[in-house]
């Protein structure tokens, strides 16, 4: 199998998946596909369903020229990939709970009574949620849909490369966003691959798991 092509061989997803240094600056993601990508990820489990991830695509090459200077050592990777993901956590993300409940409400996915006890169970929890308990659910969540945006954007045909690596306390302003809402998690280059990348050790399962 071609690794430009579709797939939905898990095992291929899984497997074939590397963290790319440079892509083919030729290939462009369109808007369309994107959108199909991040839906798809969205999917991904979070904390009483608030999806707290936000994400700026920045596909534009003024886009990935204003975010060179701020993500370090990885530029190359920025400049030749087909877009860069910035991954956001939303502190007020509990903001949406109304209308992620009651749009569940109207599509039969959960009773009125539910979504009732539900929003009277945990406005009061989230207003009162300190910011380290925020924080560290919303890096938890962010980063279960982190990982599967790389398993879909995979099965797309495309690749990525997780980048920790860059001006965090920059990173929200420069792109139109409230710092102090707006958690910077990590951004994702997307793109072909320029080259296989490289195959990576992982520690045996007996080394990192014990069974009681």
């Amino acid at each position: 199998m071609s690794k430009f092509q579709k797939t939905n061989d898990f095992n291929e997803i899984v497997y074939g998946r590397r963290s790319i240094k440079v892509y083919d600056p030729t290939v462009k993601i369109s808007r369309e596909e994107m959108s199909e990508i991040l839906e798809k990820a969205s999917k991904a489990p979070s904390s009483i369903n608030m999806q707290p991830w936000r994400f700026v695509v920045i596909d534009t090459e003024e886009g990935k020229e204003k975010l060179a200077p701020l993500s370090r050592f990885n530029k190359e990777k920025v400049l030749s990939s087909s877009a860069v993901i910035a991954i956001f956590g939303d502190k007020k993300n509990f903001d949406y709970a109304e209308e992620i409940y009651s749009n569940a409400v109207e599509l039969g996915y959960m009773p009125q009574e539910v979504k009732d006890a539900q929003i009277n169970a945990f406005t009061p929890y989230y207003a009162n949620m300190s910011d380290d308990v925020m924080k560290d659910t919303i890096m938890l969540d962010a980063g279960l849909v982190s990982m599967q945006l790389m398993l879909v954007a995979r099965a797309h045909g495309y690749d990525t490369n997780p980048i920790g690596g860059y001006e965090k306390d920059q990173i929200a302003e420069s792109f139109g966003l409230e710092k102090d809402r707006y958690i910077p998690i990590m951004l994702l280059t997307i793109g072909k691959a320029a080259n296989e990348g490289f195959q990576s050790y992982r520690l045996p399962v007996d080394t990192i798991t014990e069974w009681r």
